[in-house]
């Protein structure tokens, strides 16, 4: 009898709590009423609904930095001026070492050629500098070919000329004459920071213009062996073969290097590319179209960086700077009186780090123009003035 009474309370207490709740809502606060389907309303946009595009996300509540979300807009400004590069170039090739053999010749005389001449095309793309129809590019793209074609990216198509290459930095600069040409904006290299983002844009395996996505992820980088001048920037932006020459760009699309070379260990992108950047590019297009070729300071020397065990043989504080490994019999470092064992610490009053630092100052300067080089000799200080002459072209082509 008194659990029937408990339960009875209990629901009378629900109730009469229900119709006081109902009371409120509907005669205190009724816009709570269409809360909800105000949510709704935000949330389900009918999908024929316009709004304007936005490229950047808000703030987020956090105060952290907002990115965008959208690179559309960098890829239209720059995307025009990427194009790609077709070469073709005759080779000859040896059908049979059978057809050699003396014996044979002796049967047979000279019926059987062994000589069979084929064309080989290969891939690549270019980035378009100016309105006049100069191309940027890789020398490695258009090394030793007969023929170039350039097919820009509103479907048109050109023979180009070669202006000029520097197999020293991997780059080419080619001539098309075609009206109407859209031009890259350059941008700034130097200033780039690890964690930038840079997109790639070029023609991977000639599947057509391509976009990918990265940041930068290194700067200055050296000592990879691919060319003589070496300051690439790393990025994880995917690269494949047929990138080379193509654009690496900023968010607000903008040219900051040339896409040169891949790690890989499969002849696929594993997210480390590499690309020249466009400080460096630059002033190598601008000489080739000048002058037709770069001009180069050069002493005649073979660089070596300095380890921490040869700082302690040459009873040095640290690795700084760049020893003489070897110098050409009559060249304008022996001229100068350097010899092999000299320890170059500075190059006119400014610290070298290394070799390659030492190689960009000495390749920087103007030919016939005198040099100051100080350093350790023996344990004692010395200096030195060389006069600078123009690095000697190579005559054998690189492999």
């Amino acid at each position: 009898m008194a659990i029937r009474k408990f339960v009875s309370f209990f629901l009378q207490t629900i109730t009469i709590g229900l119709a006081v709740a109902f009371l409120y809502v509907l005669v205190i606060e009724p816009e709570l009423l269409h809360r909800q389907d105000r949510i709704v309303e935000v949330r389900e946009i009918p999908e024929t609904a316009t709004a304007p595009e936005a490229d950047v996300q808000p703030p987020a509540a956090s105060g952290e930095p907002s990115g965008p979300v959208s690179y559309a807009s960098a890829v239209e400004r720059a995307a025009p001026a990427v194009v790609n590069i077709h070469t073709a170039k005759v080779i000859t090739r040896r059908v049979h070492p059978l057809l050699d053999d003396p014996i044979f010749k002796h049967f047979f005389g000279d019926r059987f050629t062994n000589t069979r001449k084929e064309v080989q095309t290969s891939l690549g793309s270019g980035v378009l500098i100016s309105r006049q129809g100069y191309v940027l590019t890789n020398n490695h793209v258009i090394e030793g070919a007969d023929e170039i074609q350039v097919l820009l990216n509103d479907g048109r198509s050109t023979r180009a000329v070669v202006a000029g290459t520097d197999a020293d930095t991997d780059l080419a600069v080619l001539k098309i004459d075609v009206a109407d040409l859209p031009a890259i904006v350059i941008g700034n290299s130097k200033r780039l920071r690890v964690g930038d983002m840079a997109l790639a844009i070029g023609n991977p395996f000639g599947v057509g213009q391509t976009v990918t996505i990265g940041i930068i992820s290194a700067t200055g980088r050296n000592h990879l062996g691919i060319t003589t001048y070496e300051d690439f920037i790393q990025t994880d932006a995917a690269i494949n073969p047929g990138n080379s020459g193509g654009a690496l760009i900023n968010a607000r699309g903008e040219l900051i290097g040339i896409n040169s070379a891949i790690y890989s260990r499969t002849g696929g992108s594993q997210g480390i590319g590499f690309a020249i950047p466009i400080s460096l590019a630059k002033n190598v297009m601008t000489q080739i179209i000048e002058k037709g070729h770069v001009v180069r300071g050069w002493l005649g020397i073979e660089a070596q960086d300095i380890t921490p065990q040869l700082a302690d043989t040459f009873g040095l504080v640290n690795t700084q700077g760049v020893l003489i490994a070897g110098i050409l019999r009559d060249g304008p470092a022996d001229n100068a009186g350097l010899l092999p064992g000299d320890v170059v610490t500075s190059i006119d009053g400014v610290p070298v780090a290394d070799a390659n630092d030492a190689m960009k100052k000495i390749s920087a300067r103007v030919p016939d123009t005198l040099i100051e080089l100080s350093g350790i000799r023996q344990g004692e200080s010395f200096s030195v003035q060389a006069r600078v002459i123009q690095r000697p072209v190579l005559t054998q082509p690189r492999t």
